[in-house]
């Protein structure tokens, strides 16, 4: 094995650039019998070699006409399609400040002139080694990213199936509520959004945020599921004592919601959380007149406020056995006049201004 053949990476192309024909020359003899070798004579006719097929690397002289090395460099690291690829300076220039401007300009190394044929051999190996190595490194980084990306997709699609059977549990025990979980879930989201575009909106609802509200939306009756059926199912009004424990279902919910927090530890997310403060808070009032803890105006979660305006003006517009349905101008005014003693004003508001949007979401999921 010849000195060269120990220092090739090969098949790599080399672009080098210098407007003396003999350093062109000389430099094509050293590095052919290992590379695929390219020959500019000024900046502008490597830039254009380089729009066309990056090479692997450039050994770029310093002192050109026109353009010196130092701008075709900068013009190099500033295009993303060449911003990686190394640029070795080749020069006479031997003053500390002349290679500190050619690294500012963001170049690997410098070979000084005259060069010696195993110096420019080696730096050329040891600079194609460093990108191969980068190359690989982004590689895997990427893969990972990809078997992360998957893996999250994975536990995501996990989540909402295992949600939507917590779900469909609670609506398979009061079928009367038909589309109601939908409609919910897309005012919240709307709601949501809104109050999250105002300049004075809450602090944290971000797009992920509000896509996890809106995904918790549904969790709102969950408790539901340990209500008798005779108080669940029944038709008519219900008594003291049976409205006593159909309240119960706010707690039942949360605590529910809470064990799967606690099981899940830092993975829960939070989609539960919300789910958790929607079960419980749905039905506090902004007077403090709700159940089942009596909590006052911002003492309510955020996402149980946005739940409890979104709960009502669904449940007037929609018929139950018990009852006719509301139009919608009719339950808008109804939440207007319970704005500051049932429901937060903030949220009201957004409903009024959202009304075009809370109407085509009623009318798509309508029952």
């Amino acid at each position: 094995m010849t000195p060269t053949e120990t220092l090739a990476v090969p098949q790599a192309t080399i672009l080098v650039v210098d407007d003396t024909p003999a350093n062109l020359t000389l430099l094509a003899q050293v590095l052919k019998p290992d590379y695929r070798v390219q020959l500019a004579v000024n900046g502008h006719k490597a830039l254009e070699i380089c729009r066309r097929q990056p090479p692997d690397l450039i050994v770029l002289d310093v002192m050109m006409p026109e353009m010196d090395g130092y701008e075709v460099c900068r013009l190099l690291k500033a295009d993303p399609a060449t911003r990686r690829v190394p640029v070795i300076f080749l020069t006479a220039l031997t003053r500390t400040e002349d290679e500190s401007a050619g690294f500012e300009a963001g170049g690997a190394d410098f070979i000084h002139k005259p060069f010696n044929p195993t110096t420019v051999l080696a730096r050329v190996r040891t600079h194609l080694q460093l990108k191969l190595a980068e190359d690989h490194l982004l590689r895997h980084n990427a893969q990972l990213s990809g078997e992360l990306e998957a893996r999250r997709r994975e536990v995501e699609r996990l989540r909402d199936t295992t949600l939507f059977v917590m779900v469909s549990l609670a609506e398979f025990r009061d079928v009367d509520t038909g589309n109601h979980i939908q409609r919910t879930q897309e005012y919240v989201r709307t709601l949501a959004q809104w109050l999250a575009a105002r300049p004075e909106g809450p602090v944290g609802l971000t797009d992920f945020a509000i896509d996890e509200l809106a995904k918790a939306a549904p969790l709102h009756d969950i408790g539901k599921v340990a209500i008798p059926d005779g108080i669940l199912l029944k038709p008519g009004k219900l008594s003291a004592d049976e409205w006593r424990v159909m309240k119960t279902h706010a707690e039942h919910g949360a605590d529910l919601l809470q064990r799967a927090i606690d099981r899940l530890g830092d993975d829960a997310g939070l989609m539960l959380t919300f789910g958790k403060q929607i079960a419980r808070h749905h039905h506090e009032k902004w007077d403090g007149t709700g159940y089942p803890d009596g909590l006052i105006g911002e003492a309510i979660p955020l996402a149980a406020r946005l739940m409890a305006v979104a709960d009502v003006y669904d449940a007037l517009i929609s018929e139950r056995p018990y009852k006719p349905p509301m139009t919608h101008d009719q339950a808008l005014a109804f939440i207007r006049d319970g704005s500051g003693t049932h429901f937060d004003p903030g949220i009201v508001a957004a409903l009024e201004a959202c009304v075009d949007r809370v109407r085509e979401i009623a009318s798509r999921w309508a029952d």
